[in-house]
């Protein structure tokens, strides 16, 4: 017998289970015994419960399947309880509303914590398996309908929450706290969403807020000047974000900010700048610096606010500065027209500093306003120079380098503006030239001056100006070399002519080719020794005496007295020919000297003139003579003290006149300096200048034309006006039509051609 041929059988233990039958009336047993704990703790009777016990109960009802039963059973009971407090609250006087509110909600939050606890077990297991709120989040959804959203609740908790911040806003002290407990209530039943805050109080309280300052708003405006009005706005603006800080969501912040500027700013701005007597143009006007920077912040916090600002202001500034530039009493006084508008500079650059706090926009607005009007005035360039003539000329009273320094500064400012800079590099390089020749040169404020206009333009513009001082210094050199040189000539070589001499290279100085006299015997004999002398050290080159820019220094016996004259090279000629004759007549002069008409009247004018009367007009003295018996007849027949005697104007210079040596003049100085009358530029000299400023532009704009083409080659006709007026416009304007005009000189001297494709585009010739 084989144990081989037997079935295998398998043998399974089972694990010994307790059969226990489940009382049938256990969870309606164990939910009596939880709803009994929540109806305690609504009572707050809590402290006689034990949790530990409603704790395992409630674990045991969850674990035998039965969270349903106790989820359903919590949301009925606690619905239960705040139907009855709603009740409660209800019948609760206005005045103690929001107390009865916050105190209901506080006892709620207390009382879910606390059953919170005791159904913690369902809130890890049921709750998330079902995916069902939990138990404190129902107890928010079950307070918000049944208190917070109830039909009789809402709307009058919205009412008394509005009705004191309107009272607030009255200036009443109102229970901040209770507020905050409303507001917090509202988002804490928003349950992670501020919804319910939202719909409830902050869209109903954004909408009010926007009425009530819109009514106020017309109020203040019609009622307070702009400043006051202002003012009212910074303190409610300030107020809005307290109430905000103390009783309200952070959120709300920005959203009444914006409904409050708005109402307060945004809808009035314009009526506020222009409002007449105390707006933004009485603000500038009366430098209201405080105000302006009031309206300034005001205004930047709404769209477009600084953009009417800026606007108001280029306005007033372009018209203030019309005014200036048109007045007829600025277009012959260049120093008060320029000192006026660096008045107006430097008004504004404090506002634009201190109130504006230097903000680009309204800097460019500023800028732009100043170029406009200074370009108005074709002069400009000219009015600028002079004045910086005068900063720098040397005895400038009462000004140290560092006066000068801030005043080149301060000009600078102005040139920047200026379009057409070539013509104010013409005329200064006429006046540096008389300062430099006359040796009224501040030599360090001149470097400083030019370092400022190398900056600003860059270094072509400004080396014909460095080429005049290195002139100067070479020149110098020059002259002590020939000091050398004469030395060992015979004595008397010079005819006792004291010589000095500035070489100057054309094309660097403001020189005039017809400007010929007729100098004296011995500087002339002077002359011809210092050009001999200079031609044999320099070969090749020509020397053109240019007696128009040069002085002399005379010694003269008036009387019994004797002076020392520091006057002009044709001033000079003019009194060395009184040595051989007491009287001459102008047409003798005019022989004598070789000048021009234009020049012998302006030097026999300073000459002739009041202050210094070195020559008399022959007749002159009668004729005032004369006048004045005439005018003490004229006050005998008309009474005393008919008022003063007009001063006697100045005997007018003609080709008739005849000029006396004065040896009655007298002067408390032993040296005297004639300094020529300061005329101004006649018509015929500023078309003369104008015209070599319009010769010098045709060279820069075919050179300008070149450079562009050389570089691409081909081009049409509008790009390459665009382009060469770009590329010039920090020297000048140029018109299109005078580029047209270079174009078409430069094709006829075969350097374009225009293509054969279209007759609007150009072609570069190498």
């Amino acid at each position: 017998m084989s144990s081989g041929n037997k079935p295998k059988t398998k043998i399974t233990i089972k694990p010994f289970r307790h059969q226990v039958q489940m009382d049938p009336n256990y969870a309606e047993n164990t939910w009596s015994l939880l709803r009994n704990a929540i109806h305690e703790i609504h009572k707050k009777n809590a402290s006689g419960l034990s949790f530990e016990e409603l704790y395992r109960n409630a674990y045991n009802m969850v674990l035998h399947k039965y969270g349903d039963r106790l989820y359903s059973g919590l949301r009925d009971v606690v619905h239960q309880h705040l139907r009855e407090v709603a009740d409660q609250v209800t019948s609760v006087h206005d005045d103690q509303f929001l107390d009865a509110i916050n105190t209901a909600w506080s006892e709620h939050k207390v009382s879910m914590l606390m059953i919170r606890d005791i159904l913690m077990y369902m809130d890890r297991v049921y709750v998330v398996h079902n995916s069902v709120a939990s138990v404190y989040d129902l107890g928010l959804q079950l307070f918000s309908e049944n208190i917070a959203r109830n039909p009789k609740i809402k709307d009058r908790l919205l009412k008394l929450v509005l009705d004191s911040i309107k009272r607030e806003r009255g200036g009443e002290v109102i229970p901040r706290s209770q507020l905050k407990s409303v507001t917090q209530m509202l988002v804490d039943l928003g349950i992670s969403s501020r919804a319910v805050y939202e719909e409830d109080f902050e869209k109903p309280f954004l909408e009010t807020s926007a009425s009530f300052y819109r009514v106020e708003s017309l109020q203040f405006i019609a009622e307070n000047s702009c400043s006051d009005y202002m003012r009212k706005v910074e303190i409610r603006l300030k107020e809005e974000v307290e109430r905000v800080q103390h009783y309200m969501d952070p959120a709300t912040e920005p959203k009444i900010r914006e409904v409050a500027e708005r109402e307060l700013i945004s809808n009035h701005m314009k009526s506020l700048v222009e409002m007449e007597g105390s707006g933004e143009v009485s603000m500038l006007k009366d430098d209201k610096l405080d105000d302006l920077n009031r309206m300034f912040n005001l205004l930047g916090r709404v769209p477009k606010g600084h953009e009417l600002m800026r606007n108001v202001m280029s306005a007033l500034v372009k018209e203030t500065g019309k005014a200036i530039v048109e007045a007829p009493e600025n277009q012959s006084k260049d120093k008060s027209y320029v000192q006026t508008l660096l008045d107006l500079k430097d008004k504004y650059d404090k506002i634009l500093n201190i109130a504006f706090v230097n903000e680009k926009q309204f800097q460019h607005c500023l800028n732009q306003a100043f170029e406009f009007f200074i370009n108005l005035n074709q002069r400009s360039p000219e009015f600028i120079s002079l004045f910086i003539d005068e900063k720098l000329r040397k005895g400038l009273k009462g000004a140290t380098e560092e006066d000068i320094e801030k005043a080149l500064d301060k000009v600078m400012t102005l040139f920047r503006f200026i379009q057409e800079k070539d013509v104010f590099e013409k005329y200064y390089q006429q006046h540096l030239a008389k300062r430099l020749l006359l040796n009224r040169s501040v030599s360090d404020a001149e470097r400083s001056m030019i370092q400022k206009l190398k900056t600003e333009c860059g270094y072509q513009f400004t080396s014909k100006l460095e080429g005049m001082f290195t002139d100067m210094k070479l020149s110098a050199d020059t002259m002590d070399n020939f000091k050398a040189y004469v030395q060992d000539l015979e004595p008397g070589s010079l005819g006792g002519v004291d010589l000095s001499v500035h070489v100057l290279t054309t094309g660097y100085w403001p020189t005039q080719p017809n400007a010929k006299s007729v100098l004296p015997q011995e500087v002339q004999r002077a002359c011809e020794v210092f050009t001999k002398f200079y031609l044999n050290n320099h070969s090749g080159r020509r020397l053109a005496w240019q007696t128009n820019m040069g002085t002399a220094e005379l010694r003269a016996q008036f009387g019994p007295k004797k002076h020392e004259l520091t006057v002009s090279t044709y001033q000079m000629a003019i009194l060395l020919l009184f040595n051989q004759t007491s009287s001459m007549s102008f047409k003798d002069m005019l022989e004598h000297t070789g000048v021009t008409v234009v020049d012998l009247k302006r030097n026999l004018a300073t000459l002739t003139s009041a202050k210094y009367k070195l020559l008399l007009i022959k007749g002159a003295a009668a004729a005032a003579k004369k006048k004045k018996d005439d005018d003490e007849e004229k006050e005998d027949g008309e009474g005393a003290g008919a008022g003063a005697v007009e001063k006697a104007a100045p005997t007018p210079i003609t080709e008739d006149s005849v000029f006396l040596f004065n040896d009655k003049f007298r002067s408390k100085l032993y040296r005297v300096k004639i300094l020529q009358v300061v005329q101004k530029e006649t018509e015929p000299e500023r078309e003369g200048t104008q015209k070599k400023i319009d010769e010098d532009r045709k060279h820069m704009i075919e050179a300008a034309i070149v450079r562009v083409m050389k570089a691409r080659k081909s081009m049409e006709h509008s790009a390459l006006i665009a382009e060469v007026t770009k590329q010039l416009a920090g020297r000048f304007r140029p018109n299109p039509v005078m580029i047209k005009k270079r174009i078409e000189s430069l094709i006829e001297r075969d350097y374009l051609e225009r293509s054969a494709q279209s007759q609007k585009t150009y072609n570069y010739l190498a």
